[in-house]
């Protein structure tokens, strides 16, 4: 696998200018580019919501029936305290200062993930090296039983891949939480990415800590607590899990993995013909972005664009600053992925899955247009 290098020099002043007039408006405006009053009241929402449902949940209140629901939203409530709190803070996006970032980073450790290792694989590799196949560790998800990527093999159960794909989705949380996060913590080796020094000590701590907190608190804490059959307060556990990991994989695969965006592959000694941030205009895509609902749970899931061009900046921002980067993507020529509607992406995602389980290529997906 060659090493990836980007040819900076194609950007033709692209970045350049988009950073100069993002800085400008919040200059203008007076602006942070961290957490405003209304961000706080998000994470205080989300957190609260997550507390009471859980307090519902082990209240021993309800029968098995009652509890099915609770669980679902507890799980659907742990996934946007992640992607709302955990997410930005990881990127050092939610605050100006260290240590709050830090601190609220740890939302990914008390869910069942590892901030440490989520660092490593969704910072620093997959913002790098989008939709590039064989380093974009996001879409060799599961390669013998899911094809995202038209250069990924083809295995003739794939032709019905756009609908179990969903609970592929659905078991993410599960398979990250039980093995994925444990094997990129210890994991020395994530190709020619980044070979990081072992963790800290700390991080061990960390790992082995909100390791043990998490399994207590969701699964083993209910068994003691509820009236209940040890296998139903576990099948509630997997019903918690699946609702969490479904939402977070359709909300990412959606930003990524969709019809309109590129999936480019780099020649034989490992170079691309364009600039890091002209790969994040052709490898990503927006959706909804005019919606209320979808800005307010999504983390800045559904404003990717801005996300990957400006991870430092909290997402509440990003639908305010999205004119801004459409327009500078049209004067220099450049794709503006996206999509109106959550349907319209949910749709595409569907397409592509479809096109790619028939054993479609690159050509052929190019010249197919886009069914939304």
């Amino acid at each position: 696998m060659s090493s990836i290098k980007f040819d900076q020099h194609q950007d033709a002043g692209f970045y350049k200018t988009l950073n100069r007039r993002v800085n400008d408006y919040f200059k203008e405006q007076g602006k942070s580019k961290h957490a405003n009053g209304f961000m706080v009241f998000k994470s205080l929402f989300f957190i609260s919501g997550m507390v009471l449902l859980y307090g519902l949940f082990v209240s021993d209140w309800f029968s098995f029936w009652q509890l099915v629901p609770i669980a679902i939203l507890l799980g659907l409530f742990k996934a946007l305290t992640g992607v709302n709190i955990g997410h930005d803070a990881i990127h050092g996006a939610y605050s100006s200062s260290k240590t709050w970032n830090g601190i609220l980073g740890r939302v990914f450790d008390f869910l069942g993930l590892n901030a440490y290792a989520w660092h490593i694989t969704h910072n620093v590799v997959h913002h790098t090296y989008t939709n590039i196949p064989e380093h974009d560790f996001d879409i060799e998800v599961s390669p013998k039983i899911l094809r995202l990527s038209p250069q990924g093999p083809h295995a003739p159960q794939m032709r019905f891949q756009q609908y179990y794909a969903f609970f592929l989705y659905g078991l993410s949380a599960l398979i990250r939480g039980f093995k994925q996060e444990y094997k990129n913590f210890f994991s020395r080796d994530f190709g020619d990415h980044i070979t990081p020094p072992p963790p800290p000590k700390s991080e061990y701590f960390h790992l082995f800590f909100w390791r043990s907190f998490f399994y207590v608190v969701f699964l083993f804490l209910p068994m003691w607590l509820l009236s209940l059959p040890w296998w139903q307060v576990f099948g509630l556990f997997l019903i918690t899990m699946f609702t969490e990991g479904l939402f977070l994989g359709i909300v990412f695969q959606m930003a990524h993995i969709v019809e309109k965006v590129d999936f480019p592959e780099p020649d034989e000694t490992g170079h691309l013909t364009h600039a890091w941030s002209v790969h994040q205009m052709l490898t990503t895509a927006n959706f909804a972005t005019q919606n209320w609902m979808a800005n307010f749970i999504c983390g800045g899931l559904n404003t990717q664009v801005e996300h990957h061009l400006f991870p430092n900046i909290c997402h509440i921002h990003y639908p305010n600053i999205a004119p801004i980067v459409a327009q500078t993507a049209e004067e220099f020529g450049l794709p503006y992925h996206q999509y109106p509607t959550f349907l319209g992406a949910l749709k595409s995602h569907f397409n592509h899955l479809k096109a790619l389980g028939e054993g479609k290529q690159i050509m052929e997906l190019k010249a197919a247009p886009a069914r939304v």
